[in-house]
Order: C-alpha cells, then sequence, then structure tokens
C-alpha cells in the first residue's frame, strides 16, 4: 500500500480527528489523485511557513497542521530558551476563511506546553504583528496569512525576537523539530479559559494600534512642508476586503489626508474576496473598482494594500488615464524621494544605506551613488532586509534608510521587520502631495528620474506547477539551466551566472540562479518559496525607453520559449 493511503486511513482512524474532517475524506475515498495530492506529504513548514489550500489531509491548512506546526516551534522555543515561556508569543491574523480560528489553535498549542500568548481581539496587519513582537519583549510571533494568494488559500509565517521572519539556519531548525512532532499524539494544547485564568492567554489590541501608528507617523519624511499641501491630494483608497482599512485610513487621516475616498465594494474584510480574481495589489484587475472610482472623482491617486496589508499597490493619474506603477517603478520613487528629501532636511546620515533583493530594479544603484549611500542586496524575501536592520544594530555600522522588493514591499524605519503596506501608503501620499505641490504628477517625477539615471525597466513571468508533477517540472527546469548554462541570452552575452544554491559569496544557500548580463542586463529564475511557480525576472537599462521595453521583452522571450 502506498504510503499516502496509509495516512489517509490513519486520518480516517484517528479520535483526534473530529467527524467533520473525517467526513471530508470520506467524500474523496473513490479520487484516488486527490487523495494522493492531499497525503503524500506534510504540508511544509518551510522557510516562509506554511501556506497551503484550506481542505482536510496532511498536504492542506488545517487545524491539525497548524497544531503540528505550533508543537514543533513551541519546542524549538524552549529548546534553545527557557525563558521563552514567559516572554511569549504574539499572534495575530487577517482576513482570510479560518484566520481567526487558526490564531486560537495556534495560542491553544504554546499555551498548552506553558508559553504565554499576546492574541490580537481582532484581525491586524502583519508589520503590527512584527512591530509587537519587539514592542512587548516576546521571543517569537505568529500570524495566519497567505498574503495576497487566492481565497482558497491560507498560511502560517512565524517571526523571531528581533521582529524578521525566521532565517537560515534557524528556519531549517525549526522545520526538523516540526518533522519529528507525531501529527495527533504528540500535540499538547490548553482550553483559552483555563490559559486565561493562569494568564498564558492575553488579549491585545488598541493600545499597541496607537503605538504602532505613532511611530510610522514620526517616520514621515518632510512634515513641515507636507503640512501646507496633504488636503490638496485627492486619494481612492480599497483594502481589498483586507486589515488594512481601519489602519491605513487612520494614519492617512492624520496626517492631513482629508480626501481619502474608499471603495465601498471592497472596504470590509472578506475571505471570499468576491470582487477580485486575486486580491493582490500586483495585479491591475484588482484596482479596477478603484480606478472606476477614481475616474468619477478625478483623484490623483489610487493605492490598494493586500489582505494582510504588507504590499501596496498604485496607479497615478496621466493625461491618458490611470497609469499602473510597477513594485519597481514605486520603489524607485520612494527610495529618490526619501535620499532627496533627507538630504534637503539635512538629515542624510553620511553611513546610510539602503537595501534591495537581487530580482529588485538596478535603477536604485546610481541613485545611492548620487547620495553617498551604500546599496546592500540580499536574497528574495524581506526578512533578509530585517537581518540587514539587525546586523547593522548589533555591530553599530550603518543606519537603515529604506528598503524594499519588486513584489510590492517597501520599510522605510527600523520600528518593525517586515515590509508594511500602512507606512508606505503614508509616504507614497506624502510623495504625491509635496509633487502636486510644486504642479508635477507622480509619472513626471518618475520620467525626470528616467532622463537622469536612464531607462530601467523590469518584469517577472510566473508559471504555476500544482501538485506532484508541478514539482518535478520545476525541478527539471533548474536542473535543465544548471546542466546547460547559457553563454548568450537574446543576443546579450552572460558576464557571470551566480548560482546561489552552490554557494555565491556570504549569501545563504538558495534554489536561485542568476545571470548577469552585459549593458546592465540580468535574468533571474527561482522556484517561490510560498506558491506552486517558478520565477522568471527581467532587468534591463537602455537610453530610451523603448529600447529598454524592447531589451526586456526579448529576454522574455528567450528564457521562457517552451515552458
Amino acid at each position: 500500500m502506498e504510503e499516502y493511503r496509509t495516512r489517509y486511513e490513519r486520518w480516517l482512524a484517528a479520535d483526534a480527528v473530529d467527524e467533520e474532517t473525517k467526513a471530508e475524506l470520506r467524500a474523496i475515498a473513490g479520487d484516488e489523485k486527490e487523495i494522493e495530492d492531499r497525503f503524500y506529504r506534510d504540508l511544509e513548514f518551510g522557510t516562509a511557513g506554511l501556506r497551503g489550500v484550506i481542505a482536510a489531509g496532511a498536504n492542506r491548512m488545517n487545524v491539525y497542521t497548524v497544531r503540528h506546526a505550533t508543537q514543533g516551534l513551541a519546542n524549538y522555543l524552549l529548546r534553545k530558551d527557557p525563558k521563552s515561556a514567559e516572554k511569549g508569543v504574539a499572534i495575530a491574523y487577517d482576513s482570510r476563511n479560518k484566520s481567526d480560528l487558526f490564531a486560537r489553535e495556534t495560542a491553544a498549542v504554546f499555551n498548552g506546553n506553558g508559553i504565554k500568548t499576546y492574541v490580537f481581539e481582532s484581525l491586524r496587519p502583519v508589520p503590527e504583528l512584527s512591530f509587537t513582537i519587539r514592542k512587548l519583549g516576546c521571543k517569537s510571533g505568529v500570524v495566519i496569512t497567505a498574503s495576497h494568494n487566492p481565497a482558497k488559500y491560507n498560511g502560517y509565517k512565524a517571526y523571531w525576537e528581533d521582529g524578521c521572519q525566521v532565517p537560515p539556519p534557524m528556519d531549517g531548525e525549526i522545520i526538523d523539530d516540526v518533522m519529528k512532532v507525531d501529527m495527533f499524539d504528540g500535540i499538547r494544547t490548553m482550553p483559552r479559559a483555563e490559559a486565561e485564568a493562569k494568564g498564558l492567554y492575553v488579549e491585545i489590541g488598541e493600545d499597541l494600534d496607537a503605538a504602532y501608528i505613532a511611530e510610522i507617523k514620526s517616520r514621515l519624511i518632510d512634515p513641515e512642508t507636507l503640512a501646507k499641501c496633504a488636503g490638496d491630494l485627492k486619494v481612492v483608497y480599497t483594502p481589498l476586503h483586507g486589515t488594512g482599512n481601519k489602519p491605513v485610513r487612520r494614519i492617512l487621516a492624520e496626517c492631513g489626508f482629508n480626501q481619502v475616498h474608499v471603495v465601498k465594494e471592497q472596504e470590509l474584510p472578506d475571505g471570499n474576496f468576491p470582487t477580485v480574481v486575486l486580491p493582490n495589489p500586483e495585479d491591475p484587475r484588482a484596482l479596477e473598482l478603484g480606478r472606476k472610482l477614481a475616474e468619477q472623482i478625478d483623484a490623483d491617486l489610487i493605492v490598494g494594500t493586500d489582505p494582510d496589508a504588507d504590499r501596496v499597490g498604485i496607479m497615478v493619474k496621466t493625461p491618458e488615464g490611470y497609469k499602473t506603477f510597477t513594485g519597481n517603478m514605486t520603489g524607485m520613487l520612494l527610495t529618490n524621494y526619501v535620499l532627496e528629501a533627507r538630504k534637503k532636511t539635512g538629515r542624510l546620515p553620511a553611513d546610510g544605506f539602503i537595501v534591495k533583493s537581487i530580482v529588485t530594479t538596478e535603477m536604485v544603484r546610481p541613485m545611492a551613488e548620487e547620495y553617498g549611500v551604500e546599496l546592500r542586496n540580499v536574497l528574495t524575501g524581506f526578512k533578509f532586509i530585517g537581518e540587514q536592520i539587525l546586523k547593522s544594530e548589533l555591530t553599530g555600522k550603518g543606519t537603515f534608510l529604506f528598503g524594499f522588493e519588486e513584489s510590492y514591499g517597501y520599510l522605510c524605519g527600523t520600528y518593525a521587520r517586515d515590509k508594511d503596506a500602512v507606512s508606505a501608503a503614508m509616504l507614497i501620499c506624502e510623495m504625491a502631495a509635496i509633487c502636486k505641490s510644486r504642479g508635477q504628477s507622480l509619472n513626471d517625477y518618475l520620467e525626470s528620474l528616467y532622463q537622469k539615471y536612464g531607462y530601467y525597466k523590469e518584469a517577472v513571468v510566473s508559471m504555476a506547477f500544482e501538485g506532484i508533477e508541478g514539482a518535478a517540472k520545476m525541478k527539471a527546469i533548474m536542473d535543465g539551466l544548471r546542466a546547460d548554462p547559457k553563454t548568450e541570452i537574446a543576443g546579450l552575452k552572460v558576464l557571470e551566472i551566480q548560482d546561489y544554491q552552490k554557494g555565491y559569496l556570504d549569501y545563504p544557500k538558495s534554489n536561485v540562479l542568476r545571470f548577469v548580463l552585459e549593458n546592465n542586463c540580468w535574468v533571474c529564475v527561482r522556484p517561490s518559496g510560498t506558491e506552486p511557480k517558478i520565477k522568471f525576472y527581467f532587468g534591463s537599462n537602455g537610453k530610451t525607453a523603448e529600447e529598454a521595453d524592447r531589451l526586456t521583452e526579448a529576454l522574455k522571450q528567450e528564457m521562457t520559449a517552451g515552458y
């Protein structure tokens, strides 16, 4: 009998499994392929925690896989630091289906192991969880979210005491501890009432909100100038049925933006995300209702945040209509704005540094040189940007100014160690208002930067490969690129192949290939750490927008042909 069949039958026979779950599993008894997909492996506690489809089974998100992961994390915490129990764990969750249930189950397991938990009374953004861990002095943190994935998904992100998602090699050690736990027999839980009576379950909320918002507000770059023009900016905002609604509207109001119009159809939390194909501001379709409202009221700017409010996307009014900005475009603008405004106000430190990922635009490199700040490159994953903040604090070398990834994540300040759509929305609106006060749109501002630094254009192609077969296909793609290394791509010479899996410089090992090409062009390929996808990233540089677009398209066509 196949291993997956043994697992399936164990779930059906286990006393620990509730009848509703067993009924769901009995309903697929005649579907061998579905049984195999649900049970051929445990849902992987990977470098970004858990993420999977909500359903019954070992390879799905449900109360049993959540408890399993939490028990492993609890064992790790207690083994690494005996004081973990009293330091505790902060827990947050977003608007996704069953997020509140999974958060309570997470707390129950920590409490069952004698570990104190601080649990938000309702949904909160991911960056507020990062902030809260450090504010309360917790040893760890967990947030229940699947970020921008489709509605059928949920997930579980684990954080460390510095407010970052757990980095390597710690993530691997936690994975080892999780795998040692029996799915049913090795779990310890405690009812909430008992945990509250013992002081192990503490509900948190408004006080942390106020502290979080105050920290963000203190990161305004040019508050004096903004005070004169914030009221002139007309903004459309959509939280895409997620956690951003209250904190984004609050921070914008406190900063003087009194013309903020919310997309009513997407205002309230809803884990089914009924108005969008994907609850992802990277997808222009997600902001379509925002665009319609913007056209009605002649808004200057459209801002959208994803369900856990760590990513933000924008559309900008131009004479031709509303233009979608990529994460790279917004990141370029914010980087230059932060550096430019700090220099103008005399607050640009001599040891300042900015951080980006290796798949993010190279346009910020000449910006860093222009302003005399260091540019640090890290692997994909905002925890690596957070790691650079911690490194600077521990060594006393360097002042963190700004960090971003092409995937719409930005951070200005050290109050959190993860990307923050709440603070990014504030800074984007600050930048837009100040630009408007001098007769300039964000599109005009971007064009001025292109003319100064050159036209850098980027693209990303994501290819989905679901299930067992998909995992094998992704492995075959990466193996093929390594077995037959390219010397030329789209007529451009390959100057260097950076294979991070074999070990490149002092980067952590990761299944990533990056091709450095002539003329400041590059290609990067990596399987996603959070979705069943392989991603191809492209970057080019030209004297004109047309030249850069042509180069990027040629790279895309050659690298993705045949897949």
